[in-house]
């Protein structure tokens, strides 16, 4: 038995999220990976995700992980063969055998992902895909000040999609920064786990004090609150990016074989 680990990037336009459909006729990423390996092993797998991005939402670190007992594909060329089969917007970039206890979910003790935002009064067609717009101009002093009361362990209920069936609402966020690259703006968080559309109601929050309609010391007393509804909005999903997911040094897969 082999537990082999991928990482890999999409562009989500064209998607339905990651996490498979099946029935609906809505094409997902985890659906177009167990295809194209599907066809390589002569019969099924699953994959395991790190995350479930939404519809809509771009990975440029995405992790999966599957077993087969029958896998016929060295390491070192499943990248050059998964790309074959994969279709031009997803792509694999790496892969590793691991050991079978490893989880690409579970196993994640950190994950970072980036949220784009397009300020300027015009919106570059070139980056429509991939960039919330805001033609307001944004206070990034104040957006940053207001970042910095996320860092820490909280109760992040607040910033949790309402509805969402999850008993334990606190998560440790380790960077919140934001990063201007004009006329973009990227804000950066990275954590121990993420509730669900927690990016984007933060990011949705942050672009609140950016135009003058919360006060970035309002923060605690939103965190503290655990209401929604005082949060700000949910952004659209197109300026999400997931950048990376941490494990354990080499995920204990010393010694065996990687491609990059």
């Amino acid at each position: 038995m082999k537990n082999i680990k991928l990482t890999l990037a999409y562009d989500g336009t064209n998607y339905h999220g990651f996490q498979e459909q099946r029935g609906t006729g809505l094409l997902t990423i985890q659906e177009a990976l167990e295809r194209a390996l599907r066809t390589l092993a002569k019969s099924p797998i699953q994959v395991i995700g790190a995350g479930r991005t939404d519809a809509g939402v771009h990975a440029l670190g995405q992790v999966v992980n599957f077993r087969s007992d029958r896998w016929p594909i060295p390491v070192a060329k499943i990248h050059v063969a998964m790309n074959a089969l994969l279709p031009p917007d997803i792509k694999i970039i790496k892969a590793e055998e691991v050991p079978l206890d490893f989880h690409a979910r579970f196993s994640a003790l950190a994950k970072t992902y980036r949220y784009s935002i397009y300020n300027h009064r015009v919106l570059s067609p070139f980056h429509r895909l991939y960039c919330y717009h805001e033609p307001r101009k944004l206070d990034l002093k104040s957006m940053q000040e207001g970042a910095r009361y996320l860092l820490g362990s909280h109760d992040f209920k607040s910033f949790q999609a309402q509805g969402t069936p999850v008993k334990d609402t606190i998560r440790t966020i380790f960077r919140a920064e934001i990063v201007e690259e004009l006329p973009i703006m990227h804000l950066y968080l990275r954590g121990n786990g993420f509730l669900y559309n927690m990016v984007r109601i933060i990011t949705g929050t942050l672009l609140g004090i950016g135009i003058g309609k919360i006060k970035s010391e309002d923060i605690p007393k939103i965190i503290q609150a655990r209401n929604r509804t005082l949060a700000g909005s949910t952004v659209p999903p197109q300026g999400l990016c997931l950048m990376e997911v941490e494990y354990e040094a080499n995920a204990g897969a010393e010694n065996l074989p990687t491609i990059k």
